[in-house]
């Protein structure tokens, strides 16, 4: 199966091309070029370096939130159009499950981002063999809410936190609820993990289509805060 995974959440987007679960070809970047412009770029490379076309492609896997907004509309715009001109399935990933894939630990992960604004996106995921299920939904909170409210979700178990700002998010686990848990950081090129997981969802027939495929935003937009607040 030859898998384009896209993530466009964060600022270091990634794309890369996995034959099965074995990464073909990969392209990071950090730069501050908008999406919009540079992601079909970034495709380009990714293909050109497998020596693969768009045809060839048999599954899309798509960072679907949460994190930036723009990024996120772009990613799935994207992979809505591809997914619709040549007739492919999607998997949609969670980019909080895609971080907490990279941890080491066998039980429970929890996946958390920089969500700006003073607040962090989480998830909690326990791996059952070899999968991982998520615990409680993915939320956006205040440092102290969140890490309490991850705590909860764990009911007394140990976990470990996977981010790719450990620094940022070591210093808010401290005197929090979740203070003494380990912190490992993980590779902000979230773009093989998500095909890994996706090609996992699509071997369990867990798949969407272009008409289907949806945001996992978790936070509102700031048009909708507005619109709330002037009401």
């Amino acid at each position: 199966m030859l898998i384009l995974a896209i993530d466009t959440t964060s600022p270091s987007g990634s794309v890369a091309l996995l034959r099965g679960g074995e990464l073909v070809s990969e392209v990071a970047s950090t730069e501050a070029e908008p999406y919009s412009s540079r992601l079909f770029r970034d495709v380009e490379r990714v293909m050109g370096a497998a020596g693969a076309q768009m045809p060839d492609v048999e599954l899309f896997a798509v960072a679907s939130g949460p994190g930036s907004f723009t990024g996120v509309r772009v990613g799935l715009a994207a992979v809505k159009a591809w997914a619709e001109v040549y007739r492919k399935p999607v998997a949609a990933v969670s980019a909080l499950e895609a971080l907490a894939s990279q941890a080491a630990a066998n039980s429970l992960i929890a996946g958390v981002a920089d969500a700006h604004r003073g607040q962090f996106f989480a998830g909690l995921y326990e791996r059952r063999d070899g999968r991982l299920q998520r615990r409680g939904d993915d939320v956006v909170m205040p440092p102290a809410e969140c890490f309490a409210y991850l705590a909860e979700q764990a009911a007394g178990a140990p976990f470990v936190i996977c981010t790719t700002a450990p620094e940022i998010v070591r210093a808010a686990v401290r005197g929090s609820a979740a203070a003494g848990v380990r912190v490992d950081a993980a590779d902000p090129a979230l773009a093989p993990a998500i095909g890994r997981l996706g090609r996992a969802r699509a071997l369990r027939g867990e798949v969407v289509d272009a008409l289907t495929l949806d945001a996992h935003y978790v936070r509102r937009s700031d048009a909708e805060l507005l619109w709330h607040d002037s009401k």
